[in-house]
């Protein structure tokens, strides 16, 4: 098979220059636009002088041969001969044309002629038997069929069909081939011997109830050798008794397989004129046995009388076919697949089970070009399919990949799609290992892998239990998305679903074989979570789900985290380990894994924990050690850090103008709330215990708890009653020998000395013991007020505005006695008011103005009476 692909190889070389030859040839020809060809591939005919080229049907891109004369090749001949010559051809062409057999050259196109060329188109062929015996004439160049050799079956079986074609010819059409020679001989591409060339046939012109009568023509040696038979395979009786008969076809017969035996695949004395021709005659007559020692035995007795000198002493057609030398298992079994179409499914299905053990006596060569060929005639017929199915995998046992890409899997392919009969499937199964090994990556993405999906889609077990046994080997071939898309998927529906434990178990196995051509997370995602979903609990499903769980715990590239032994594998095994149907082995290895899976899951934590104590103290550490380091700038103050952004318009309530006055009145609050506190003096010798300052924090503690009893500002940004508030914080401030009505009246106005006489929550004791009309002692206002340490307001809600004042204090109608302003700045208390008096204020309860009744922080002294205050604000 080499040789004759090395033959193919050397042929297609030329095929740009045989193109370019072609198209110069068959410019105008009828032929070509039907056909188009390609490779010149062979020469045949009487002198070789039709050229062989390779081509194919332009509609249905069947194949073909075109066979080419080109007139040219007549240039060295007389005018007469080269119309001799071309009638000659003519002939040939249209006799062969009108005769149908197997083992005659089957034309597709009939002969056209064009001013350049005479041709047809013929079934596809590999060449003629001369060209493969050595003769190149009109071969392409270089071509070289010296290495092709054709084995002892195919001559046998050549001699055969060639007998066969002359039965039919002499007793069915009643025709003389009479050039019956290595020229006349063409191999098909599927390696068939046929008839060719009847340029010189003769047929019968006696009637039908008569014996065949044949016109004969005397051989002339003024006429081209072209024109006339070839004297090589030539019978006697031609030349010496000018006569001949059917007789000579077989003479001609036995002439070619003594050439096909001989050592150098040369006829018996080769004749270059008449004279030769005489004297080979002579000695054919007393030819022995001895000299035809290279023939085969079955064969030689039978050569020896088809070549002997007298007609009537030669076999006949029928008669050779039925030597015992075609008595052969090969030769049988070729001419049963020669005959097979005749036949119905019967016999067909028990010739086609038998074929296999006849397969190993036939060359691979035959198996490929003849056998192969035949058995494609019935794969069209799925009933027959599983018969012919197992024939064409035994031969693509022996071939390359080249050759198994080039004549089977063409065939194959569409049987992959069937599912009926499903004996097809299981074949397909159980020769899947040859199919890997032949078929490319590409098709096996493309046919093999649908095939096994549709057989885990089936319903028989046995193809369920193949199919899942042969999907490991293509784990190499897999990618992801096939993986998760097709084939994770249905294993897992096959495994959870099936009532039968064999496929079940495989199911767990073939996962398991998978696992280490899968990705990480696939296993994670997919694999993991289908194991406790599997309802059955039988020890060989726990073992097989076991492996899986060992294979993902130790494979390198796999490895299942702490995290998912801990939440999903180990909540499921540890209930299996108490299953009564495990033995003591199956136990032990359960109970094991267990153990390490634990074993793994504690020291990792372990790991971990240790790993962030130590974390935790190494930040301990380093906070202990690192330097404070304070900011060298001032902080942004939370109104201002927005400010220049242009979000001024966003911002509600108070406008930037009025945020930036809000921050002066805290500054002069804390302005205020530094001063030094004023210093009580000494009465009967005891001095006041006064507090440094009116305690920032007490008052700011106030304000934050009492903002929403304040009033809201008016339309210039500024509160109520803020200068009325500054005085009294002036007030409080001076020394109580400063004090008098005039700046009373100065700081307070008219409108607060009436708020203050008619406010319902008076500052002294409705009863003050003083009798004094002013003030009384100097420092009772002082000292009370200042013991209390209870703040009178927050700074952040006022405003040192005078306007502000005034409004406030005439917002009840002039001298209107309506405290309910003043009563927002006082804080909350638990009567029904709703507010602490003043004098209430301080956070140990002491009154601002000691009261008659000796609740005063000092009852030695007495506290101003109503009218002492009354006369000190007018």
């Amino acid at each position: 098979m080499e040789v004759f692909n090395k033959v193919m190889n050397q042929v297609s070389s030329s095929v740009h220059s045989t193109v370019s030859q072609l198209s110069g040839v068959l410019p105008g020809n009828p032929v070509t636009r039907e056909f188009e060809s390609s490779a010149h591939i062979a020469s045949a005919g009487p002198g070789l002088l039709w050229k062989i080229y390779k081509g194919n049907k332009r509609s249905t891109r069947q194949e073909a041969s075109i066979f080419v004369f080109e007139k040219r090749q007549l240039d060295r001949y007389s005018r007469s001969d080269r119309e001799i010559i071309l009638e000659t051809l003519r002939k040939g062409v249209v006799r062969l044309t009108k005769i149908r057999h197997p083992k005659i050259l089957t034309v597709q196109h009939p002969l056209e002629e064009s001013r350049d060329s005479l041709a047809f188109a013929a079934e596809p062929v590999f060449a003629s038997l001369a060209n493969v015996l050595g003769h190149t004439t009109n071969m392409p160049q270089p071509a070289n069929m010296s290495d092709y050799k054709l084995f002892d079956i195919e001559i046998k079986y050549g001699l055969l069909q060639i007998s066969e074609g002359l039965a039919f010819l002499h007793n069915d059409v009643k025709l003389l081939h009479k050039n019956i020679s290595s020229e006349s001989i063409i191999i098909n591409s599927q390696g068939a011997w046929k008839i060719f060339g009847f340029d010189f046939s003769v047929l019968n012109t006696n009637p039908a109830n008569m014996p065949p009568s044949y016109p004969f023509e005397e051989y002339s040696p003024t006429v081209p050798p072209v024109c006339q038979p070839n004297l090589d395979y030539l019978a006697p009786e031609c030349i010496v008794s000018l006569t001949h008969s059917s007789a000579s076809d077989m003479f001609s017969l036995g002439m070619l397989a003594y050439t096909m035996n001989s050592p150098d695949k040369k006829c018996f004395k080769p004749i270059r004129d008449l004279h030769q021709f005489k004297s080979r005659a002579q000695e054919l007559s007393k030819l022995s046995t001895g000299k035809m020692q290279f023939i085969p035995e079955g064969l030689r007795e039978f050569c020896k009388l088809l070549l002997n000198g007298t007609p009537e002493v030669r076999p006949d057609a029928h008669q050779f076919v039925k030597i015992p030398f075609f008595d052969d298992v090969g030769i049988k079994t070729l001419t049963y697949l020669d005959s097979v179409l005749q036949w119905d499914n019967l016999q067909k299905s028990q010739f086609y089970k038998g074929l296999p053990e006849t397969l190993n006596k036939l060359p691979h060569r035959v198996k490929i070009q003849r056998v192969v060929a035949c058995l494609a005639h019935d794969l069209g017929q799925p009933a027959m399919v599983p018969f012919i199915l197992p024939s064409l995998l035994d031969i693509a046992q022996d071939c390359s990949e080249q050759e198994f890409c080039a004549h089977i899997l063409p065939l194959i392919k569409p049987l992959m799609t069937l599912l009926e009969p499903v004996q097809v499937l299981l074949i397909f199964l159980q020769r899947m290992e040859l199919l890997l090994k032949l078929t490319p990556a590409g098709d096996i993405q493309r046919h093999v892998l649908p095939m096994l999906y549709r057989g885990l889609d089936a319903d028989s077990p046995q193809i369920h239990e193949l199919c899942l046994a042969v999907l490991p080997t293509f784990a190499g071939l897999l990618d992801h998305s096939n993986v998760k898309n097709s084939l994770l998927p249905r294993i897992k529906k096959l495994c959870l679903n099936t009532s039968t434990l064999s496929v079940r178990v495989n199911c767990l196995l073939c996962v398991g074989r998978l696992l280490e051509h899968l990705d990480k997370w696939l296993v994670i995602d997919e694999i993991l979570p289908f194991l406790p979903q599997i309802p059955s609990r039988e020890p060989a499903v726990l073992m097989g789900i076991l492996g899986i769980y060992k294979l993902a715990l130790h494979h390198k590239k796999l490895g299942i985290t702490k995290e998912i032994i801990a939440s999903r594998v180990l909540p499921f095994l540890i209930p299996l380990c108490i299953e009564n149907g495990l033995s003591i082995p199956q136990f032990n290895a359960l109970t094991t894994l267990v153990k390490e899976m634990f074993q793994i899951v504690e020291t990792e934590h372990r790991t971990k924990l240790e790993q962030l104590n130590n974390v935790k103290d190494e930040q301990k550490m380093l906070a202990n050690t690192m330097p404070v380091v304070s900011p060298k700038t001032k902080p942004i103050e939370l109104d201002t850090a927005f400010s220049g952004l242009g979000l001024d318009n966003f911002v509600p309530g108070m406008n930037i103008q009025q945020k930036q006055n809000l921050a002066q009145q805290q500054e002069s609050f804390k302005a205020f709330s530094e001063q030094p506190a004023i210093q009580p003096k000494k009465v009967d010798g005891t001095p006041k215990s006064v507090p440094k300052d009116l305690s920032s924090s007490l008052l700011d503690d106030w304000v934050s708890k009492n903002t929403t009893s304040l009033p809201t500002p008016d339309s210039q940004g500024f509160h109520k009653y803020s200068n009325a508030t500054s005085s009294l914080m002036a007030l409080s401030n001076a020394p109580t020998n400063q004090i008098t009505s005039t700046n009373a009246s100065k700081m307070f106005g008219n409108a607060s000395r009436n708020s203050f006489n008619n406010n319902q929550m008076m500052l002294t004791s409705p009863q003050s013991p003083s009798s004094n009309s002013q003030w009384g002692s100097q420092t009772n206002w002082n000292t009370s007020l200042t013991q209390s340490n209870t703040p009178l307001m927050g700074a952040s809600n006022f405003s040192n505005n005078n306007a502000g004042a005034n409004q406030w204090s005439n917002s009840q109608g002039g001298n209107s006695q309506n405290w309910s302003a003043f009563d927002t700045l006082l804080p909350s208390g638990n009567g029904n008011s709703g507010k602490v008096p003043m004098n209430k204020v301080g956070v140990q309860n002491v009154p601002l103005i000691p009261s008659a009744s000796g609740n005063s922080v000092n009852n030695n002294k007495k506290g101003l009476s109503k009218d002492d205050i009354m006369d000190f604000l007018s």
